[in-house]
């Protein structure tokens, strides 16, 4: 695995022109640290996977690029992986994996979508943002106040030590009858209370948990909703905001409350996989 958390931390987020030429920088390396760890060679393959979207257009083309040689010069296979699908196949590494049927809340920096997972590779969208996904959002309010990147991650560090209730924010499309989400106006609503609270004492770690806890109650609510429409009794989590603490505590208090089940992938698994 190669990160380039410390590339784009500078920016207070993902640079796609940085992102494509990292890839091209540590692709090569990676799977040959991949190869020697798992005791094979090139020669040994029998298939190539790889993700062919969706994502940055640039980092999708060099793995493409890369896998594609590979499958050519060695006369194999190469099969295409939705990047979503890596998310929700990855519940299968955790120790309990979760039984089929199952609805998971796939959220992360570029994704925030529900699914109804029947069995490997029959997954059904059931909703989905209509604008910003939630990891971007915390992304965003972070590089807002200058907090750091991953903005996750320091949000949820911060929000540990605030009010949840102190500082009313929306809940964007909470009562809107449907699955989908909307963070925009959320983010919308953070600056215009910059604006309008300047030069006035507020604790950050008060407005980093008003803000998670909307973000967080919407989540939680709609993948609930999506599981009782579907009849399903158990509920996942899979993506990058599936680390986020004060999430994992709401789904598992949701899914106690409601007599569901629940996995919860461990933090090694809330990557791209």
């Amino acid at each position: 695995v190669a990160s380039q958390v410390k590339d784009h931390a500078p920016f207070g987020g993902v640079v796609p022109e940085l992102a494509s030429r990292r890839h091209l920088q540590n692709l090569t390396p990676v799977v040959r640290a991949a190869l020697t760890q798992a005791g094979v060679s090139l020669n040994d393959l029998t298939g190539i996977a790889v993700t062919q979207g969706p994502g940055l257009i640039g980092a999708l083309l060099v793995g493409l690029s890369l896998a594609k040689a590979l499958a050519w010069a060695r006369d194999i296979p190469i099969v295409g992986v939705s990047h979503l699908e890596g998310h929700l196949a990855a519940l299968g590494l955790c120790e309990a994996a979760p039984e089929y049927p199952f609805v998971a809340l796939l959220v992360s920096g570029g994704h925030t979508s529900i699914f109804l997972v029947q069995g490997p590779g029959q997954q059904k969208e059931l909703g989905q943002t209509v604008d910003d996904a939630a990891g971007e959002a915390f992304d965003k309010v972070a590089k807002l106040y200058g907090l750091g990147y991953p903005g996750g991650v320091v949000i949820d560090r911060l929000a540990q030590d605030g009010d949840p209730g102190a500082i009313k924010l929306p809940r964007p499309r909470l009562h809107d009858g449907t699955l989908d989400f909307s963070f925009s106006g959320l983010k919308t609503a953070v600056v215009y209370f910059r604006r309008d609270h300047e030069g006035e004492p507020y604790r950050m770690e008060d407005l980093c948990a008003s803000f998670q806890e909307a973000v967080v109650e919407v989540l939680v609510k709609k993948t609930l909703a999506a599981a009782q429409e579907q009849g399903v009794e158990h509920l996942a989590l899979a993506g990058g905001v599936a680390a986020n603490q004060r999430l994992r505590q709401a789904m598992s208090w949701a899914a106690k409350e409601n007599g569901m089940r629940l996995t919860l992938p461990p933090f090694e698994l809330c990557t791209d996989n």
